[in-house]
C-alpha cells in the first residue's frame, strides 16, 4: 500500500501513477534497446554513448523513447539512414507492461514486476536475434527473483495470508521463490532429457531450463508449469503464424521465426531444424505472472483438494 499521503494524492489524480509508470517503462524499454545490442557483443551498457550505425552520437533530442522514431520518419538525423521498427515496439512494450504491473499489483509487487517483465523482454529480443539467451536474464533473474522474494514478502503471499511478522514472511515468501525455481529448472531438465534419449539429439538449450527456472523464482512453481506448457502453445501459435507468413511469401518465414539447421545455418520451418524457445517461455511466464495465475493457481488448488479429500 502507499503511504498516506501518496495515497491521497493518487485518490485524487488516479492517472498519474499509471502514467508515470508508462513513461519510466519507456525510459528503461530504451536502456533495454542497448542491451540488447550490445550485450551480445560483450560490450559496455554504460559508454559509449549511443550513436548511429554511421558512427555518429545521437543527440538527447533524438532519443526521446517510442517518439523521436516518429518524429525522425524512421531515419536517423545525421545521415538519413533507416533504423528498425523494434526500437519503438520495445520502448512502447515495456512501458505498457511497466503500467499494467502497477494496475494490477500493489506496489511493492509491481517494482518485482518490472524487474521480471524487463530481463523477460531483453531476453525474447535477444534470442531472436542470436538464439542465445546470456546468463545475466537467467541466472542474475533468478538471483534478482529470491532476493526480492525476501525483501518484499507480497511478491508470493496475499495479504490475507500473511502473519504480519516480516521475518516469517520474508521466510515462506523466499521458501516459495526457491521451490519455484527448483521445481522449474529441475522439471524442464528432466523433460529436456527424456527427449534428446528419444530424438538422440539436442532437445533444448540450456538457456531455456534457467529461463523457466527464474520464471519459477517470481511466480512459483505453478508459474513455471505455465511457462513450460504454455510456451510449447505459443510456440505452436507463432509457428503457425510463420509458416502462413512463408507461404506468402515464398516460403520465407525468417521474417516471422528464425530457424536454423543444428549447423546454425539457416532453415525454413521443418522437423528437425532449430528455433528460439526463450520467447516462447517468456511470453507465457510473462502473461501467468500478470493475469493468469489467478486461474492456474485455483486450478491446482482444486486439484490438490481433490486429491487430499480422497485420502
Amino acid at each position: 500500500m502507499l503511504p498516506a499521503p501518496l495515497a491521497e494524492f493518487a485518490a485524487a489524480f488516479p492517472w498519474f501513477f499509471p502514467a508515470a509508470a508508462f513513461l519510466f517503462g519507456a525510459c528503461i524499454g530504451s536502456f533495454l534497446n542497448v542491451c540488447i545490442l550490445r550485450i551480445p557483443a560483450g560490450r559496455s551498457v554504460v559508454s559509449p554513448r549511443s550513436s548511429c550505425a554511421c558512427g555518429t552520437p545521437i543527440a538527447w533530442y533524438d532519443n526521446v523513447p517510442i517518439l523521436s522514431w516518429f518524429l525522425l520518419g524512421g531515419k536517423a538525423r545525421c545521415c538519413g539512414r533507416p533504423y528498425s521498427i523494434r526500437y519503438p515496439f520495445v520502448e512502447f512494450l515495456t512501458a505498457a507492461l511497466f503500467m499494467a504491473c502497477w494496475l494490477v499489483f500493489p506496489p511493492a509487487k509491481a517494482l518485482c514486476g518490472w524487474v521480471l517483465v524487463s530481463a523477460l523482454i531483453a531476453a525474447t529480443f535477444i534470442d531472436l536475434d542470436h538464439m542465445i539467451i546470456p546468463d545475466v536474464f537467467t541466472i542474475g533473474l533468478a538471483v534478482a527473483g529470491l532476493l526480492l522474494s525476501l525483501i518484499f514478502p507480497s511478491l508470493h503471499l496475499e495479504p490475507e495470508v500473511r502473519s504480519g511478522l516480516f521475518m516469517s514472511d520474508s521466510l515462506r515468501s523466499v521458501t516459495i521463490a526457491l521451490q519455484g525455481m527448483l521445481f522449474g529448472s529441475g522439471m524442464i531438465l528432466w523433460i529436456t532429457l527424456v527427449a534428446e534419449a528419444v530424438l538422440k539429439k539436442e532437445a533444448m538449450g540450456g538457456a531455456d531450463i534457467k529461463l523457466v527456472g527464474a520464471i519459477g523464482a517470481f511466480t512459483g512453481w505453478t508459474g513455471a508449469v505455465t511457462a513450460m506448457f504454455g510456451g510449447a502453445f505459443v510456440s505452436l501459435a507463432w509457428i503457425s503464424l510463420a509458416w502462413l507468413f512463408g507461404r506468402m511469401k515464398g516460403g520465407n518465414s525468417a521474417a516471422v521465426l528464425k530457424t536454423e539447421t543444428p549447423d546454425g545455418e539457416p532453415a525454413p520451418i521443418g522437423f528437425g531444424v532449430q528455433l528460439p524457445f526463450g520467447p516462447m517461455i517468456a511470453i507465457a511466464g510473462g502473461l501467468h505472472f500478470l493475469w493468469l495465475h489467478r486461474w492456474v493457481d485455483a486450478y491446482f488448488e482444486n486439484i490438490a483438494m481433490l486429491i487430499t479429500a480422497s485420502w
